[in-house]
């Protein structure tokens, strides 16, 4: 029965004491002890040793106010903020032995806002030994973020000294915080890219279809008095590329890499476009027939998957305003050079 059953008025009379440190005696219900927390109940129908009408029940090694807050919640489930700051830690040693979760996850929270670099590795060792793994979790980060001030506090000296194990712990966290800090970077550099990428094909489509300010679609000439699109500084480097790609000498021998860098974007949208017969992209076509009769290329492959891929990521992440603020392709950077280079050779 659940101590909340209970009205004021049926409360039954207390029937155990609990005994603390110093000979201290706290009167409580068996029944609401029992309800509570599945060890004390085992403890309450196991036999005594002594033969005596008064059961009791042994808490040592806690100071008795705490071990009083601990009775209390456990008829209340109640626990104000100053007994938290008072007892948090010897009331989350209590709920981990008696198994009593909700009085463990209050003194997980309570216990986490009282963190500092100061008492950071005192709460660590704390939480390991209670199997408390938000608390845990969140010493871990405060110490990874400030190591060089924990370094420097007494909590860490005595821990050199007497727990190689949670040092070796903490040092394998930072390790690997450091290491998925690396590898988002990379990824966000390699969205990035494909971004990028995945801008330049729409100004190809663009200019292939529509046109802009200096280049039209095959067989026409450009509108001279045609504004400038929502995407020109990207377009303006593709067409760039187109101009040179058509009178390039050097293109035939494979020596110019400007041409090839336009061989390499035209390549690109050859593998994302869906509709060959009605494209006018240059070499569109004839890259689907070659890959038909060699079969595909799987890094083509995939470097179209993932540029489709972004494409569509960025679409449903970002709002409207913020997509005219996509990062535009600067298509003679280092990077966008060489992972073009890399990437599709």
């Amino acid at each position: 029965m659940s101590p909340n059953n209970f009205d004021a008025g049926e409360m039954p009379e207390f029937d155990i004491q609990i005994i603390t440190s110093g000979g201290h005696r706290i009167p409580a219900h068996s029944s609401v002890l029992a309800s509570a927390s599945s060890v004390l109940e085992s403890l309450l129908v196991r036999p005594q040793k002594k033969r005596s009408s008064e059961k009791t029940i042994r808490i040592l090694g806690v100071p008795c106010d705490a071990v009083s807050v601990f009775v209390q919640f456990l008829s209340s489930f109640k626990c104000t903020e100053e007994q938290m700051k008072k007892h948090g830690i010897h009331l989350l040693a209590l709920s981990h032995v008696y198994l009593v979760p909700q009085l463990k996850q209050r003194c997980t929270k309570g216990l986490a806002e009282q963190l500092t670099i100061e008492n950071a590795v005192d709460m660590l060792q704390l939480a390991r030994l209670c199997d408390a793994p938000d608390l845990y979790l969140k010493c871990l980060k405060l110490i990874s973020t400030n190591f060089k001030k924990t370094e420097k506090t007494e909590g860490w000296k005595f821990l050199l000294d007497h727990d190689p194990q949670l040092e070796l712990e903490i040092l394998q966290f930072m390790d690997e915080a450091d290491s998925r800090k690396k590898r988002t970077r990379r990824h966000r550099r390699e969205q990035n890219l494909y971004l990028q990428l995945s801008e330049a094909m729409d100004c190809i489509e663009h200019i292939c279809t529509e046109g802009c300010t200096s280049v039209g679609p095959c067989g026409e000439e450009p509108c001279t008095k045609k504004l400038p699109c929502s995407k020109f500084k990207t377009c303006q480097g593709v067409q760039l590329l187109i101009r040179h790609f058509a009178t390039c000498k050097r293109r035939v021998n494979g020596g110019c890499l400007r041409c090839k860098r336009m061989w390499q974007l035209l390549r690109l949208h050859s593998s994302i476009c869906d509709q060959p017969d009605e494209c006018r992209v240059p070499l569109c076509r004839q890259f689907k027939e070659k890959v038909q009769r060699k079969g595909d290329d799987g890094l083509w492959k995939s470097l179209a998957e993932k540029v489709v891929s972004a494409r569509a990521l960025s679409s449903l992440s970002l709002p409207k305003r913020k997509r005219e603020e996509e990062p535009k392709m600067n298509l003679h950077h280092h990077q966008v050079r060489s992972f073009l280079t890399t990437q599709c050779h």
